[in-house]
Protein backbone atom coordinates (compact mmCIF):
# COMPACT_ATOMS: atom_id res chain seq x y z
CA UNK A 1 0.00 0.00 0.00
CA UNK A 2 1.14 3.33 -1.02
CA UNK A 3 0.45 6.98 1.29
CA UNK A 4 1.61 8.42 4.46
CA UNK A 5 2.42 5.91 7.20
CA UNK A 6 2.78 7.29 10.57
CA UNK A 7 4.05 5.10 13.62
CA UNK A 8 3.17 5.83 17.32
CA UNK A 9 5.38 5.22 20.45
CA UNK A 10 3.51 5.89 23.58
CA UNK A 11 5.25 6.87 27.16
CA UNK A 12 3.90 7.14 30.51
CA UNK A 13 0.23 6.97 30.69
CA UNK A 14 -0.60 6.48 27.12
CA UNK A 15 -1.07 3.02 26.38
CA UNK A 16 -3.73 2.53 23.59
CA UNK A 17 -4.62 4.71 20.40
CA UNK A 18 -8.54 5.25 19.66
CA UNK A 19 -9.87 6.87 17.01
CA UNK A 20 -8.33 4.27 14.47
CA UNK A 21 -10.30 2.61 11.45
CA UNK A 22 -9.70 -0.65 10.73
CA UNK A 23 -8.16 -1.75 13.73
CA UNK A 24 -6.16 -4.60 14.59
CA UNK A 25 -3.59 -5.94 17.38
CA UNK A 26 -0.53 -7.16 15.58
CA UNK A 27 1.81 -9.31 17.29
CA UNK A 28 5.41 -9.52 15.72
CA UNK A 29 8.56 -11.17 16.09
CA UNK A 30 12.19 -9.00 15.20
CA UNK A 31 15.78 -10.35 14.29
CA UNK A 32 15.93 -8.55 17.94
CA UNK A 33 13.37 -10.15 19.89
CA UNK A 34 9.86 -9.18 20.49
CA UNK A 35 8.62 -5.58 21.09
CA UNK A 36 7.51 -3.92 24.38
CA UNK A 37 4.32 -5.60 23.70
CA UNK A 38 1.45 -6.22 20.38
CA UNK A 39 1.20 -3.40 18.09
CA UNK A 40 -2.50 -1.80 16.71
CA UNK A 41 -2.39 -1.35 13.55
CA UNK A 42 -5.48 0.74 11.79
CA UNK A 43 -6.02 3.80 9.76
CA UNK A 44 -6.68 7.73 10.35
CA UNK A 45 -7.59 10.04 7.51
CA UNK A 46 -5.87 7.83 5.49
CA UNK A 47 -2.69 7.79 6.78
CA UNK A 48 -1.67 3.96 7.94
CA UNK A 49 -1.15 4.25 11.59
CA UNK A 50 0.55 1.33 13.74
CA UNK A 51 1.03 2.21 17.75
CA UNK A 52 3.07 0.68 20.74
CA UNK A 53 3.28 1.08 23.98
CA UNK A 54 6.50 1.51 24.96
CA UNK A 55 6.52 0.32 28.62
CA UNK A 56 3.86 -2.30 27.53
CA UNK A 57 0.50 -2.25 28.82
CA UNK A 58 -0.01 -2.04 32.36
CA UNK A 59 3.83 -0.56 32.24
CA UNK A 60 5.42 -3.76 32.62
CA UNK A 61 8.97 -2.64 31.44
CA UNK A 62 11.37 -0.11 33.00
CA UNK A 63 13.40 2.72 31.04
CA UNK A 64 16.73 0.17 31.19
CA UNK A 65 14.24 -3.09 30.42
CA UNK A 66 12.91 -1.36 26.76
CA UNK A 67 13.63 -3.65 23.95
CA UNK A 68 14.25 -0.70 21.72
CA UNK A 69 15.71 -2.45 18.75
CA UNK A 70 12.99 -4.65 18.04
CA UNK A 71 10.79 -1.77 18.66
CA UNK A 72 11.89 0.25 16.37
CA UNK A 73 12.18 -2.91 13.65
CA UNK A 74 8.48 -3.75 14.42
CA UNK A 75 7.48 -0.60 12.69
CA UNK A 76 9.70 -0.85 9.76
CA UNK A 77 8.21 -4.37 9.90
CA UNK A 78 4.37 -2.80 9.55
CA UNK A 79 6.07 0.09 6.72
CA UNK A 80 5.92 2.81 9.09
CA UNK A 81 8.39 5.82 7.41
CA UNK A 82 7.31 8.17 10.36
CA UNK A 83 7.66 7.83 13.86
CA UNK A 84 6.56 9.68 16.89
CA UNK A 85 7.99 9.08 20.52
CA UNK A 86 5.74 10.26 23.01
CA UNK A 87 7.42 10.69 26.38
CA UNK A 88 6.57 12.53 29.58
CA UNK A 89 9.66 14.53 31.05
CA UNK A 90 10.76 16.65 33.83
CA UNK A 91 11.51 20.82 32.90
CA UNK A 92 14.61 22.09 33.35
CA UNK A 93 13.27 25.36 32.82
CA UNK A 94 10.99 28.12 34.74
CA UNK A 95 8.88 29.17 31.33
CA UNK A 96 8.46 25.36 30.80
CA UNK A 97 5.71 24.37 33.17
CA UNK A 98 4.02 21.24 33.75
CA UNK A 99 1.09 20.21 31.38
CA UNK A 100 3.16 22.45 28.51
CA UNK A 101 4.87 20.06 25.25
CA UNK A 102 8.18 20.86 24.08
CA UNK A 103 8.81 19.37 20.51
CA UNK A 104 12.29 18.53 20.66
CA UNK A 105 15.44 19.28 18.31
CA UNK A 106 17.90 17.71 19.97
CA UNK A 107 19.23 14.97 22.87
CA UNK A 108 21.74 14.70 25.16
CA UNK A 109 23.06 11.36 26.24
CA UNK A 110 23.36 10.37 29.97
CA UNK A 111 22.81 6.36 29.83
CA UNK A 112 25.48 4.43 30.61
CA UNK A 113 23.79 0.69 30.12
CA UNK A 114 22.21 0.33 26.53
CA UNK A 115 24.98 0.31 24.46
CA UNK A 116 23.36 -3.21 22.98
CA UNK A 117 19.92 -1.74 22.39
CA UNK A 118 21.26 1.91 20.73
CA UNK A 119 22.11 0.16 17.52
CA UNK A 120 21.35 -1.95 15.20
CA UNK A 121 25.24 -2.63 13.36
CA UNK A 122 27.95 -4.44 15.56
CA UNK A 123 28.79 -8.56 15.44
CA UNK A 124 29.53 -8.37 11.61
CA UNK A 125 28.93 -4.93 9.98
CA UNK A 126 29.56 -1.52 11.50
CA UNK A 127 28.00 1.68 10.19
CA UNK A 128 28.23 5.13 11.41
CA UNK A 129 24.96 7.03 10.56
CA UNK A 130 24.97 11.39 10.21
CA UNK A 131 23.45 12.48 14.00
CA UNK A 132 23.95 15.70 14.27
CA UNK A 133 20.13 17.06 13.69
CA UNK A 134 18.74 14.26 15.94
CA UNK A 135 15.14 14.76 14.78
CA UNK A 136 13.40 14.79 11.26
CA UNK A 137 13.15 18.35 10.77
CA UNK A 138 9.95 18.37 8.51
CA UNK A 139 8.28 15.83 10.81
CA UNK A 140 9.43 18.10 13.91
CA UNK A 141 7.72 20.68 12.23
CA UNK A 142 4.41 18.63 11.10
CA UNK A 143 3.91 17.92 15.20
CA UNK A 144 4.69 21.36 16.59
CA UNK A 145 2.03 22.46 14.38
CA UNK A 146 -0.80 19.59 15.40
CA UNK A 147 0.17 20.13 19.45
CA UNK A 148 -0.79 24.12 18.72
CA UNK A 149 -3.57 22.96 16.87
CA UNK A 150 -4.78 20.46 19.94
CA UNK A 151 -4.57 23.63 22.15
CA UNK A 152 -1.16 22.78 23.74
CA UNK A 153 0.83 25.28 25.20
CA UNK A 154 3.96 23.74 22.82
CA UNK A 155 7.35 24.91 22.57
CA UNK A 156 9.26 24.93 19.51
CA UNK A 157 12.77 22.77 19.65
CA UNK A 158 14.64 22.09 22.74
CA UNK A 159 17.20 19.85 24.15
CA UNK A 160 15.97 16.59 25.96
CA UNK A 161 18.76 15.03 28.25
CA UNK A 162 18.42 11.41 28.18
CA UNK A 163 19.47 9.86 31.74
CA UNK A 164 19.35 5.97 32.74
CA UNK A 165 17.14 5.78 35.17
CA UNK A 166 15.01 4.49 36.86
CA UNK A 167 15.30 7.28 40.10
CA UNK A 168 15.10 10.27 39.25
CA UNK A 169 17.67 12.68 39.40
CA UNK A 170 19.59 14.00 42.37
CA UNK A 171 19.78 17.64 43.07
CA UNK A 172 23.22 17.63 42.66
CA UNK A 173 22.51 16.24 38.94
CA UNK A 174 19.37 17.98 38.54
CA UNK A 175 21.05 21.51 38.96
CA UNK A 176 24.24 20.36 37.01
CA UNK A 177 21.88 19.18 33.96
CA UNK A 178 20.26 22.83 34.07
CA UNK A 179 23.79 25.05 34.36
CA UNK A 180 23.97 23.08 30.93
CA UNK A 181 21.06 24.72 29.21
CA UNK A 182 19.22 21.66 28.28
CA UNK A 183 15.67 22.17 28.14
CA UNK A 184 13.56 18.84 29.08
CA UNK A 185 15.01 15.60 31.01
CA UNK A 186 13.60 12.08 30.46
CA UNK A 187 14.85 8.12 30.16
CA UNK A 188 13.92 6.71 26.79
CA UNK A 189 13.47 8.75 23.36
CA UNK A 190 17.34 9.09 22.69
CA UNK A 191 17.94 5.55 21.44
CA UNK A 192 14.36 5.50 19.44
CA UNK A 193 16.23 8.54 17.71
CA UNK A 194 18.85 6.89 17.35
CA UNK A 195 17.87 3.45 15.83
CA UNK A 196 14.95 5.26 13.77
CA UNK A 197 17.86 6.97 11.85
CA UNK A 198 19.62 3.90 11.21
CA UNK A 199 16.44 2.31 9.93
CA UNK A 200 15.78 5.17 8.03
CA UNK A 201 12.87 6.10 9.40
CA UNK A 202 11.69 9.78 9.99
CA UNK A 203 11.38 10.23 13.75
CA UNK A 204 10.59 13.20 15.95
CA UNK A 205 9.87 13.66 20.02
CA UNK A 206 6.67 14.67 21.80
CA UNK A 207 7.59 15.80 25.29
CA UNK A 208 4.75 15.72 27.66
CA UNK A 209 5.86 18.08 30.84
CA UNK A 210 5.21 16.38 33.99
CA UNK A 211 7.49 18.15 36.94
CA UNK A 212 9.73 20.50 37.31
CA UNK A 213 12.69 17.50 37.89
CA UNK A 214 13.50 18.40 41.78
CA UNK A 215 16.01 21.84 40.98
CA UNK A 216 12.77 23.79 41.00
CA UNK A 217 12.94 25.38 44.79
CA UNK A 218 9.26 26.80 44.69
CA UNK A 219 8.09 23.36 43.89
CA UNK A 220 7.62 20.15 45.51
CA UNK A 221 10.11 17.33 44.26
CA UNK A 222 9.45 15.08 41.59
CA UNK A 223 7.09 11.95 42.90
CA UNK A 224 5.52 9.29 41.30
CA UNK A 225 2.07 10.44 42.74
CA UNK A 226 2.96 13.81 41.35
CA UNK A 227 3.79 13.08 37.99
CA UNK A 228 0.91 10.11 37.50
CA UNK A 229 -1.62 13.13 38.22
CA UNK A 230 -0.31 15.48 35.02
CA UNK A 231 0.38 12.22 33.33
CA UNK A 232 -3.99 11.57 33.07
CA UNK A 233 -3.96 15.37 32.05
CA UNK A 234 -1.96 15.09 29.62
CA UNK A 235 -3.30 11.75 28.25
CA UNK A 236 -6.12 13.05 26.32
CA UNK A 237 -3.72 16.16 25.06
CA UNK A 238 -1.53 13.50 23.34
CA UNK A 239 -4.25 11.61 21.63
CA UNK A 240 -5.74 15.17 20.46
CA UNK A 241 -1.92 15.82 19.17
CA UNK A 242 -1.96 12.34 17.16
CA UNK A 243 -5.31 12.91 15.60
CA UNK A 244 -4.01 16.36 14.56
CA UNK A 245 -0.47 15.07 13.67
CA UNK A 246 -2.34 12.34 11.42
CA UNK A 247 -4.47 15.11 9.45
CA UNK A 248 -1.52 16.89 8.92
CA UNK A 249 0.25 14.02 7.67
CA UNK A 250 -2.62 13.02 5.56
CA UNK A 251 -2.19 16.37 3.64
CA UNK A 252 1.31 16.76 3.25
CA UNK A 253 4.50 16.58 0.67
CA UNK A 254 5.87 12.75 1.71
CA UNK A 255 8.22 12.90 4.62
CA UNK A 256 10.51 10.52 3.97
CA UNK A 257 14.13 9.13 5.38
CA UNK A 258 15.28 6.84 2.77
CA UNK A 259 19.00 7.09 1.74
CA UNK A 260 19.93 8.48 5.37
CA UNK A 261 22.20 5.55 5.61
CA UNK A 262 23.17 4.80 1.86
CA UNK A 263 26.81 6.40 2.75
CA UNK A 264 27.01 5.08 6.57
CA UNK A 265 28.50 1.40 6.19
CA UNK A 266 31.90 1.18 6.81
CA UNK A 267 32.46 -3.27 6.83
CA UNK A 268 33.45 -4.29 3.08
CA UNK A 269 30.36 -6.12 1.81
CA UNK A 270 32.59 -9.05 1.66
CA UNK A 271 33.57 -9.21 5.25
CA UNK A 272 29.91 -8.57 6.63
CA UNK A 273 28.90 -11.88 8.13
CA UNK A 274 26.06 -13.65 6.82
CA UNK A 275 24.11 -12.99 10.08
CA UNK A 276 24.72 -9.57 9.95
CA UNK A 277 23.08 -9.50 6.70
CA UNK A 278 19.90 -11.43 8.06
CA UNK A 279 19.29 -9.06 10.93
CA UNK A 280 19.75 -6.22 8.43
CA UNK A 281 18.01 -6.90 5.33
CA UNK A 282 15.03 -5.16 6.06
CA UNK A 283 16.51 -1.80 7.52
CA UNK A 284 19.45 -1.54 4.93
CA UNK A 285 19.76 -4.46 2.47
CA UNK A 286 20.12 -2.49 -0.40
CA UNK A 287 23.28 -1.02 0.97
CA UNK A 288 24.63 -4.57 1.87
CA UNK A 289 26.17 -5.71 -1.83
Amino acid sequence: MNGPTLGIIGGSGIYDLVGLEDREQVVIDTPFGAPSDALITGTMFGVRMAFLPRHGRGHRLAPHELPFRANLHAMKQLGMQCVVGISAVGSMREDVRPGHLVIVDQFLDRTRGRTAESTFFGDGCVAHAHFADPVWEPLRQLALLAARAAGAVAHDGGTYLCMEGPLFSTRAESRLYRSWGVDVIGMTNLQEAKLAREAEIAYATIALVTDYDCWHEGEADVDVAAVLAVLRQNADLARRVVVELARALAAAEPITAEGCMQHALITQPQAITADARRRLQLLIGKYLG
